[in-house]
């Protein structure tokens, strides 16, 4: 079913989404009860699934950047994947299976664009596997949490959270609104609890609140190459190949864009920067992190081989496009261009296993008492966004008895 394809029609849509209707000098010192951290994908649709089941509460979404959805929810293949690579009956398949039947009908609802181009000519059919902008569907759920009274600060990078001192003579702020999350500007928003749905940094927000550092979050950079426009008539719909069982990621692949463009790839290669989209993106901290990590050491020692093609590959195309020839044999290397990347959150333990589930956490004491990490969102996290928001919004009202 093809909403729109038209690129120019489709990036008119989406000028109409407001990437956010909140400024950051909104009512911020005010007081609320919940506050959000994160306003990616799964912090935008946890955010609206905890306004609608509780209307008379206060909340407030914080964001780093100066606009909603723009790493790994503004980075992806924006496939909506049907389910069929996960061990059935696990609960990465049921929560993608219905969070799938929950985005098409979300996106008919809202009148946004999709398609569902299927997977698998002469190989196995996936008829409801379709693809959509989901920095999109993001900026449309930040859109009805505003809408239903939730307030969008954006540039708020909170780098400290701590009970509140105590209040002066009458004033019962402090006791009722405990924790004060503070931006790196000293500026404060005070809360009774706290969800952070960090991605790239959710080991990070855990570590100020007093929680655990460990999973620990690993950033996998994945680039892309795209085809030429005049070849764009050799797929017509996903082509995935059968994921290898060691690793979360699912090979490379063919996915045709909303735009009208088609990706090829990814590779999986260590990025030196969590927030690295380039090749030669570094950040001395992020780089240090990850190399001093014993979960990455193990990991690279036990897969070194693997790694070594990975980084290869990303450099010299010919090599990745090789791989591409299986699937569509009259594929060449100059039908093709170095495209887009994205940065995969992959959270780690320390015995070097990929943490391939989703991680809840709370802490202890005053503080880690009030705050519910997810610390892992394992993809397909955007095609089970409202899915995923549903199990959060349950955890926080079973830890937090809103």
């Amino acid at each position: 079913m093809l909403r729109t394809l038209n690129s120019a029609s489709f990036a008119a849509l989406l000028a109409t989404v407001p990437k956010s209707a909140t400024c950051r000098t909104a009512r911020i010192h005010s007081t609320y009860d919940v506050a959000v951290v994160g306003g990616g994908i799964v912090g935008l649709a946890s955010a609206r699934e905890l306004i609608l089941r509780h209307p008379t509460l206060s909340f407030i979404l914080l964001e780093k950047e100066k606009d909603l959805a723009i790493h790994q929810s503004g980075h992806n293949s924006g496939v909506i994947h049907s389910g069929i690579y996960y061990t059935p009956g696990s609960l990465k398949a049921r929560l993608c299976g219905k969070g799938a039947s929950m985005a098409y009908e979300y996106l008919d609802k809202k009148g946004l664009p999709y398609k569902r181009c299927g997977k698998g000519l002469m190989a196995l059919d996936s008829p409801y596997t379709g693809i959509v902008d989901w920095r999109l569907v993001s900026l449309a759920y930040g859109k009805d949490f505003q809408e239903a009274g939730g307030t969008v600060v954006t540039e708020y990078e909170a780098s400290d959270m701590a009970m509140v001192k105590e209040s002066p003579a009458g004033n019962t702020d402090g006791m009722k609104y405990p924790i004060a999350i503070r931006d790196s500007k000293g500026t404060e928003v005070r809360c009774r609890y706290v969800l952070t749905c960090g991605g790239l940094y959710s080991d990070r927000l855990s570590q100020i609140s007093g929680c655990s550092p460990d999973p620990r979050i690993v950033p996998f950079r994945g680039d892309y190459l795209v085809l030429k426009p005049e070849k764009h008539y050799l797929v017509r719909g996903n082509i995935y190949p059968v994921p290898d069982p060691r690793f979360p990621f699912l090979g490379v692949h063919f996915t045709p864009r909303m735009d009208g463009s088609v990706w090829l790839g990814p590779n999986a290669v260590l990025a030196f920067k969590r927030e690295g989209y380039k090749l030669y993106d570094f950040d001395a901290r992020d780089f240090g992190d990850a190399l001093s990590f014993r979960g990455l050491q193990k990991l690279v020692m036990n897969n070194l081989v693997y790694g070594v093609g990975e980084m290869y590959r990303g450099v010299f195309i010919g090599a990745q496009v090789k791989i591409l020839k299986r699937f569509i044999p009259e594929l060449s290397l100059s039908d093709v261009l170095r495209g887009p990347a994205g940065v995969r959150a992959q959270a780690l333990d320390r015995d070097g296993n990929l943490v391939d589930d989703f991680v809840f956490d709370v802490g202890v004491g005053d503080v880690g008492s009030r705050v519910l990490h997810v610390r892992n969102a394992p993809s397909p996290a955007a095609t089970s966004s409202l899915a995923i928001a549903e199990m959060v919004a349950d955890e926080v009202e079973r830890r937090f008895s809103l």
